[in-house]
Formats: structure tokens, sequence, C-alpha cells
């Protein structure tokens, strides 16, 4: 790299600024309504472990007192394991000349806090975007919560409607959804000829459906390119995903000779797990360190739970080009 590539002024005023992230990930995070936890607890190894019983609730049975004794069929107390994934990442690494700064007369320190800032940021967007990847993945695999319309209808509170009668009386339970800014703005247009409430809170496009907060953001999960191309809205209980924060990001700083000039480079390794309420992780078929691919392959999270309804939620999806 070279000075060419860097804002040169004869006079100038050069805040520390750097472009920030277009996803507005933060506030997602503040308005999600518990749907998706940022977790402190740690994560050791490739895979977190645990049980939890099953429920026995099939097991409640009518008698008649006057007939003959009988043997009642017997149900077993029995336990389940479920599974969360670690996932790395990384980033960087990110380059630059000390000269470049201070021939700008700029402390060379603000190269590595905007570059920081950044990374924290593109971090915090895949720890989110991974979730919502794996809940799309998951819950479109079972037909039982997906409520698919993309062959004849598009996104409509209809289709939000059918959802969440999937979840049938258990319905209250799903707290918030979560939608790109193409899905809102269709339902905007739909807010111009009827009186659903429609506001903006902290800055995040809030839409008032059935009674519930919609969270707008882009992650690439909620759109599939196809024929036709597809809108795909979560509506969620809280906790469906957890990311848990593994605590162990890595970043080397390091400044070279070697060249025509000397150059700093900053790299970054990281990774969290993920938990999803309902479905467990498949080690067998998912396998450790999983890729985007085999995060968003629906056969790779396994549902584990007696019920739907205690489950992370429901998905609709629907067709871009049609109302």
């Amino acid at each position: 790299m070279s000075l060419s590539q860097m804002q040169v002024f004869n006079q100038y005023v050069m805040p520390a600024a750097i472009e920030t992230l277009a996803q507005q990930i933060e506030l997602f995070n503040a308005a999600s309504q518990g749907m998706i936890v940022m977790s402190t607890d740690g994560f050791v190894g490739d895979f977190s472990e645990s049980s939890f019983w099953n429920a026995i609730h099939s097991s409640q049975r009518r008698v008649d007192r006057y007939a003959a004794q009988g043997t009642p069929t017997v149900t077993d107390l029995t336990q389940t394991k479920k599974a969360a994934v670690k996932i790395a990442g990384g980033f960087g690494p990110i380059r630059y000349e000390p000269a470049q700064l201070t021939w700008l007369n700029k402390p060379t320190a603000e190269a590595i806090e905007v570059a920081s800032r950044n990374m924290s940021e593109a971090i915090m967007a895949d720890m989110l975007n991974t979730a919502i990847l794996a809940l799309i993945t998951a819950i479109q695999n079972q037909a039982a919560v997906t409520n698919d319309v993309s062959a004849s209808a598009g996104i409509s509170y209809n289709a939000f409607n059918d959802a969440h009668a999937k979840f049938g009386d258990a319905s209250g339970t799903l707290v918030g959804m979560v939608m790109n800014g193409i899905s809102a703005h269709k339902l905007i247009g739909q807010n111009l000829t009827n009186t659903n409430r429609l506001y903006v809170a902290g800055g995040v496009l809030v839409l008032d459906i059935l009674g519930k907060p919609v969270v707008v953001t882009d992650a690439p999960a909620l759109y599939a390119a196809g024929s036709p191309n597809k809108l795909k809205v979560l509506s969620l209980r809280p906790g469906a995903a957890k990311v848990h924060n593994a605590g162990d990001i890595i970043t080397n700083i390091q400044t070279n000779n070697g060249g025509t000039r000397i150059s700093t480079t900053m790299q970054t390794d990281y990774s969290f797990g993920l938990e999803l309420d309902g479905y467990t992780w498949d080690e067998a078929n998912g396998g450790k360190s999983p890729s985007d691919a085999a995060i968003g392959t629906g056969t790779n999270w396994d549902f584990v739970n007696a019920s739907y309804k205690h489950s992370a939620g429901v998905v609709t999806i629907g067709s871009q080009a049609l109302s």
C-alpha cells in the first residue's frame, strides 16, 4: 500500500472517524425482546452439551372405577441430550504504514483504534447474523412450524397470523418478530391503507403486528434469491437463540521490516458458541467448527423437544414479487 491510498490535505480537519456498519446491530440487540440472547457464559471445547427431562404429560389416563383391574402402559422418565456448537471466525489482517500517519501529523495509535472499533462491530454482526441463519435453517426444516406461501403470495399480516397459529394456544409466547427492510416496507405499504401502528424506537423501525413488536435488520438469511426471490420472517419466543461468549478473542499486532517502507498489520481470531431453543446441533452430521454452509443445512439441527410449542418459534416465507 502507498500514501496515495490515504486522504492527504494541505490543511485539514481530520477526526478519528470510520465508516460504520450499515446494519444496526447494537440497536437490534437492545430491541430484540430477549429473542436472541448475548450471553456472558463461557464455552469450552467444540460442543457444549446439556440434558433435560422429557415431558411425561402423555402418561395421564382415564380410569374406570368399575372395570376389572388392568395393567397400564408404563411411561419411563427419560432425558434428552442437547448440544450447542462453537463457531470460529477471523478478522483481518488489516495493514497500514506508520509513516503514513506521521506524514499526516496523526498519532499512529489512531489506526489501531479505528480498526478495533470496526472489528468489534463486525464480530457482533457475525454473532447475530449467524444466530438468525441458524434459526431460519432449523425452523424451516420443520414443516409444523413453517408457513411457506411463496408459491402464491407475499409477506402479509394474514401470512403471519397463519404462522403464529401453528403454535396454537401458545402463540402468545411468541414475543416478537425479525424481518429485513424489504419485508418491512411491504408492510408499510399495507399500513397505508389500514390502521396498524408503526413507530420508531431508538432509531430502529418497529412495526406492531398481531400485538408483537418487529425488529428490522438486514441479516442475509432473511432473504433467499431464486424463482421467486423469497422473504423470510421469524416469530420467536424469548431465548430462541443464545450466543455464548467463548472468551478467546486473540489479536496480534506486529510491525515488520523487509519492504521499502515499514508496515504494521492487525489480525484477530475469535469464536462463539450457539444454541437454539428446542434444537440440538447434530455433532455427527454437522461436525466441529462448522462453516456457514453447515450452519445453514437443516439436517444439522435436530428437533429434540416433545412439543413445537416449547421451541424457538415459527417462520413465514413469502414471495418478494407478490404483495
